[in-house]
């Protein structure tokens, strides 16, 4: 039977964490081992995770006398790891039932794919679901896709596209390429599925494999609503893989001008939803940082609807819009 390493970080996140490794014991079709890493949480964790590893000899327990920070904790866990496969599974998320054995599926077919990732159900603290599927275009009769590390790299361009609850990464492959950059501790994800893209392929499950939960202590969520940070660590990772792993790859200049290109027009759009928002200070802001690090966006189509907006005003906008929704209603059939 194959078997799966999964590390649990946890900070503050005591009355998740039951559920959370529970959703890991309970897989089929693979042997599994967990290791919770207590990142001195000041919470009930210490109680929770110590009565897990009592009730099952599958898990461990460690808890840190101080808080090091998710990166390093990371890394803790992926030198520990041992077994066939490796999953990074945060205290607040679990995973859904047959997820591992899915997972673990097309690497055992294909020696090459050295990681898969999956849809996920995005949850909200009032209980609300929403769905999380980074490939849409997909039939929903196709089990599983493989694509060369390139194309991966290519779709996902600026963008996180993997749901890191799903990720499950071949242990050796883990070990070459090694840990999480502390020079990316917003975007250190996204830089390490680039990294592991560019020495293997990369499998995609069309199947539902995680729940992620959200709530205002997510880690990520300060940087998600606060615009250019969130623009800055993502252009940070995009030139840290370029600049030390993307050689690797056999067209990485093209492919470095696509990711580029695509986070300029991503960029473009949150200073277009910001502007429609009423935020055009925001919208300004992000509009001068785009330019700086991406000037050729100028020539998109994202930048000319957007200065579109502007010499309307944001009021001749709304007016526009709603003659725009109006005359669509008139003729609806």
């Amino acid at each position: 039977m194959r078997s799966v390493d999964v590390i649990i970080p946890c900070y503050r996140y005591g009355h998740f964490l039951r559920q959370c490794v529970e959703s890991v014991l309970d897989q089929s079709g693979v042997g599994v081992r967990i290791l919770i890493l207590d990142d001195a949480s000041p919470d009930h964790t210490p109680e929770v995770g110590t009565d897990l590893a009592r009730e099952d000899s599958r898990v461990t327990f460690h808890r840190h006398t101080a808080n090091k920070g998710h990166i390093a904790t990371y890394n803790e866990g992926i030198e520990w790891a041992s077994q066939d496969y490796f999953l990074l599974l945060s205290a607040d998320d679990y995973l859904l039932p047959g997820a591992l054995e899915r997972a673990t599926e097309p690497m055992e077919e294909v020696p090459d794919v050295g990681f898969t990732f999956g849809n996920a159900s995005l949850l909200s603290k009032d209980g609300t679901a929403a769905s999380m599927n980074p490939m849409p275009r997909l039939g929903k009769d196709a089990k599983c896709q493989v694509m060369k590390g390139s194309e991966f790299i290519a779709l996902s361009g600026a963008a996180n596209i993997v749901p890191t609850a799903t990720a499950v990464v071949r242990t050796s492959l883990q070990k070459l390429v090694g840990g999480y950059r502390p020079e990316l501790p917003h975007s250190g994800d996204m830089e390490m599925w680039f990294r592991l893209a560019a020495y293997a392929s990369v499998g995609f499950v069309n199947d539902y494999q995680a729940v992620y939960r959200l709530h205002d202590s997510n880690m990520s969520h300060a940087y998600m609503t606060n615009a250019i940070p969130d623009l800055q660590q993502r252009k940070a990772a995009i030139d840290y893989f370029f600049e030390t792993s993307g050689s690797l790859l056999p067209n990485a200049d093209h492919l470095r001008h696509r990711v580029y290109r695509s986070f300029g027009q991503a960029a473009v759009k949150r200073a277009s939803a910001a502007f429609n928002d009423g935020l055009l200070d925001i919208s300004a802001q992000i509009q001068r940082y785009v330019l700086e690090v991406c000037p050729e966006v100028r020539h998109s189509w994202p930048w000319t609807k957007l200065v579109c907006k502007q010499t309307l005003g944001l009021k001749g906008w709304n007016v526009l819009k709603s003659f725009h929704r109006a005359f669509d209603k008139r003729f609806e059939v």
